[in-house]
């Protein structure tokens, strides 16, 4: 059986290939990246030739081949882990990492850049598919220098405007309320950037689902579109929960909360973010500045007078990385971060302070924007 093909570029030095006999898996990493990164159909030239350099993943539907993975895995000994918030067991032989995910019955193999997934039915291995992908890429960038910032982005004239700060900080909501002002969306919660020689920092994409909260796609007017897609039978990521999908089908508004106080949220494919709420995107831009928000119940929105300075702590490494570890050996040892804190630091920074009233909240963004673009 021939294979289907989706070459992907995030960049002149980061490309990989993702393929696979089922149509539907390849087809998805086509749709998840086309939208902030190169991705396009290749020809099939078979498994051993069809990289031609970066990385690639082979990937189907193969329960037996799970099975066996999984045999491996109990033989050789074992870590556990978590990884995509899935317990992962993994282990290492040869030069070669196997892992197993139980519950999702998937199977891992990695042997350098060359990685293959298998599980039992098509859409679980198209998702982590397209995980593997953007993790070979991932490695390549940090090679070439490239960071991976906990940060939201807009760019505008391809001026980027970074968005930092923790869970609930304001992030999603800033980029938003900018894409609604014209601004292009450049990422959700990651960033890559890269200090370049003429003293200015490149910023590209990191594609991924985008959570957005009920009461968030409400104060911004977006609610209701969603909801006539959802109602017409269309779906959204399969990470979500059925929990949000019923309360779009039944109109609720309101907030989600799990047992454990995280918000449960709305996921978007990243082409959603552009055929379904009518968000333009953007696929890189130069960082112009940086801004920190802040949602605090009850207060009015407002500029601070002080910015905090990017600190390591933002930077995604070996360390840090929480939802992604390096089990499959991709990510090279990174030192650059103090070195990327202290270029950027040489940015305009603004600092402000949301409340409930989205108007209001805008009004106040609007003026950092224009402090900060002014101030380059």
């Amino acid at each position: 059986m021939s294979l289907t093909v989706t070459r992907i570029h995030a960049d002149t030095a980061a490309a990989v290939t993702v393929a696979s006999e089922t149509v539907s898996v390849a087809d998805w990493s086509l749709r998840y990246f086309s939208s902030w990164w190169k991705a396009a159909p290749a020809a099939d030239r078979g498994p051993d030739r069809i990289a031609d350099g970066g990385g690639l993943v082979l990937a189907d539907v193969d329960s037996a081949r799970v099975d066996d993975i999984a045999g491996l895995v109990a033989d050789y000994g074992h870590e556990e882990t978590t990884y995509a918030n899935a317990r992962t067991l993994v282990a290492r032989r040869d030069r070669v990492t196997y892992a197993v995910q139980p519950e999702q019955r998937l199977g891992y193999q990695a042997d350098g850049r060359r990685l293959v997934i298998v599980g039992d039915q098509a859409e679980p291995v198209a998702v982590a598919a397209a995980r593997l992908a953007r993790e070979l890429v991932r490695g390549q960038l940090l090679e070439d220098g490239w960071s991976v910032l906990h940060a939201s982005a807009a760019t505008r004239n391809r001026d980027a405007v970074l968005v930092l700060g923790g869970k609930g900080a304001g992030k999603t909501t800033s980029v938003l309320l900018l894409a609604r002002a014209g601004w292009e969306v450049l990422a959700n919660d990651r960033v890559f950037v890269r200090p370049e020689p003429d003293g200015r920092v490149r910023v590209l994409p990191w594609p991924s689902a985008a959570a957005v909260g009920l009461g968030l796609l409400d104060a911004t007017g977006l609610y209701d579109q969603v909801r006539e897609h959802v109602r017409a039978g269309e779906q959204l990521h399969p990470t979500q929960h059925p929990k949000v999908t019923q309360a779009l089908q039944d109109g609720r508004r309101t907030p989600i909360w799990r047992e454990d106080g995280k918000e449960l949220k709305a996921q978007f494919f990243p082409d959603q973010l552009a055929t379904w709420l009518d968000l333009p995107l953007s696929k890189g831009g130069r960082a112009a500045g940086l801004l920190f928000p802040a949602v605090i119940p009850g207060a009015a929105p407002a500029l601070a007078e002080d910015a905090p300075a990017l600190t390591e702590a933002d930077v995604f490494d070996q360390k840090t990385e929480d939802r992604y570890p390096d089990i499959f050996g991709l990510t090279p040892a990174t030192t650059g971060a103090q070195a990327l804190t202290e270029h950027m630091a040489r940015l305009p920074r603004r600092s402000l302070a949301f409340g409930h009233d989205t108007y209001a909240n805008a009004v106040v963004l609007t003026r950092a924007v224009e402090e900060i673009t002014g101030a380059r």
